[in-house]
């Protein structure tokens, strides 16, 4: 029976009574600037010459909505919005932590970076496809994928960030693009499907989506819930998603065949968000089943990070070569994860953001060696360092990041990584790492030697093409990153301890949620 109209009804057990507070639109504020600039964009299909100037400052007011963002976060703790005014668990909640900050903050960069890349690359007819308003649909994506507090939203993330690159992927409706985009799409909608399994799974035990409330109930002593079993579905879900071994395969039949753009940003995003979501789930959610689950991480650990290494040692077109990478990359950071101490989650996530950047960075390389040299394979190139001096010195200092080589970006987390093994006796873990490392240089070795050192043919018969600014400066940017990153890791690596800190002892996490302590019963 409805109450008389003079009843004063009582809102606040059910609603958000008090005002919201005006950074904490902030939480939200990317996902809803990258879906707006979609639109707007759409609306000017008919103007393709205006994209750039439209994407461009919306990508740079991207990143500094992120970085105000992260400094929110990093000053004041986790922040959480509730969509509709709704009390979690029952509203959809946003929920940020320095984790989720400092990840949303280096996609927008990284984004940021081949937005610019696209400008020079990117024809008219690409333009006219979609490429730009692809670009901020993904980016809405990826970050609300970093964002939200609610998994059966990640999941929605996720199948925006999908259907975006399925449109990027295919841009220019090339036949090898064509190939590489449906083995892209069979795979990881098999992982999708496996991840919306595993929430349907994850409701039935909890009866509840929220992060911050799944978080509380199983910590609860005596579960007898199957979470051992949720947890492997996790981790096979989101291992698929990230290109992790044994189902990898994905990547390097997919990565080398669209637009050497769409390349670096598929690198630079795509794979990381997997990766993510697996220690968002998995080290804040579940860390009891994740401690179990140690041994098989490990080994999944250890054989991605050979298997990316020898894949990268056999392969001699340099785009397939750096699909290798990433996937060497993918399971240093599952290393990380398989330690299970603080210091080797924070190694994890150090190189998880290092990893974010130079990705982009050698795939944007590539496509200048390309261009220089007149083609992708390595038995072609040839005579770069000839050609243009300045762009040979920033490959070799990207290389170095990549090989893991003091003073830039790579060495820091390898280092956390090995110590943090070493100090738990995983010395196989260590190993592993330093044996990477290695053939990563004798890789990146290789690669220099033949493409830039290598004398070409007739090096004077054609004089070089000068780099456009609209690659040159994306590069620059990022190589200065790297470098940064390795002379200067002190407050990075400050942030990523206490991102750590913050997944393990998720206890701030859970008052910006539920601020009076209680979740649903």
């Amino acid at each position: 029976m409805a109450a008389p109209a003079n009843t004063a009804v009582d809102l606040s057990a059910a609603l958000v009574t008090a005002p919201v507070e005006a950074a904490h639109w902030l939480v939200i504020l990317p996902v809803a600037l990258c879906i707006g600039l979609g639109a707007i964009l759409m609306m000017l299909r008919d103007r393709t010459t205006w994209h750039g100037w439209v994407a461009i400052p919306g990508l740079v007011l991207l990143v500094l909505v992120d970085a105000a963002l992260l400094y929110k976060v990093a000053t004041e703790g986790p922040i959480t919005m509730v969509m509709g005014r709704w009390l979690p668990p029952f509203g959809i909640a946003f929920s940020v932590d320095l984790f989720s900050a400092i990840m949303a903050l280096t996609a927008a960069i990284v984004a940021l970076a081949g937005g610019l890349y696209a400008l020079g690359e990117i024809t008219t007819s690409g333009r006219r496809y979609g490429f730009f308003p692809f670009l901020m649909l993904l980016l809405a994506g990826v970050s609300g994928a970093f964002l939200t507090g609610d998994v059966f939203n990640l999941y929605v993330w996720f199948e925006v960030l999908l259907i975006s690159s399925f449109g990027l992927l295919i841009l220019g409706s090339e036949r090898e693009q064509i190939d590489g985009a449906l083995k892209y799409a069979v795979l990881n909608l098999i992982a999708t499907t496996l991840f919306l399994v595993s929430v349907g799974y994850l409701y039935a035990i909890f009866g509840t989506l929220n992060m911050a409330d799944i978080a509380m109930k199983a910590r609860v002593p005596g579960n007898s819930a199957p979470l051992m079993t949720l947890a492997g579905l996790f981790l096979l879900a989101f291992g698929m998603k990230a290109a992790a071994f044994p189902v990898n395969f994905w990547l390097p039949a997919s990565y080398h065949t669209p637009r050497i753009t769409v390349s670096a940003l598929f690198a630079g995003l795509l794979t990381k968000v997997g990766i993510y979501a697996l220690i968002r789930v998995l080290v804040m959610l579940l860390p009891v089943e994740r401690a179990g689950l140690g041994p098989i991480t490990t080994a999944v650990a250890i054989a991605t990070m050979l298997a990316g290494a020898l894949g990268a040692l056999g392969a001699s077109d340099l785009r397939r070569l750096l699909g290798y990478i990433v996937i060497s990359g993918i399971g240093t950071i599952l290393a990380g994860v398989a330690l299970g101490s603080a210091e080797g989650l924070s190694g994890a996530i150090f190189y998880a953001l290092h990893s974010m950047v130079l990705m982009t960075a050698l795939y944007l390389l590539a496509g200048q060696a390309a261009r220089l040299g007149g083609g992708f394979s390595l038995s072609a190139l040839s005579g770069l360092y000839r050609q243009s001096g300045w762009f040979a010195g920033l490959s070799l200092v990207l290389f170095f990041a990549a090989c893991g080589l003091p003073p830039f970006s790579g060495f820091w987390p390898k280092v956390i990584l090995v110590k943090a093994a070493l100090d738990t006796g995983a010395w196989w873990i260590a190993a592993t790492i330093l044996l990477t490392g290695f053939l990563t240089t004798i890789v990146f070795g290789r690669v220099f030697l033949l493409a830039y050192w290598r004398p070409g043919s007739a090096p004077d018969a054609v004089a070089p093409e000068p780099i456009i600014w609209q690659a040159g400066l994306p590069i620059l940017a990022l190589t200065a990153l790297a470098i940064g990153f390795g002379l200067f890791p002190e407050q990075l690596l400050h942030l990523t301890q206490l991102a750590a800190g913050g997944l393990e002892d998720p206890s701030a996490y859970l008052r910006s949620v539920f601020p009076e302590g209680g979740g649903a019963q």
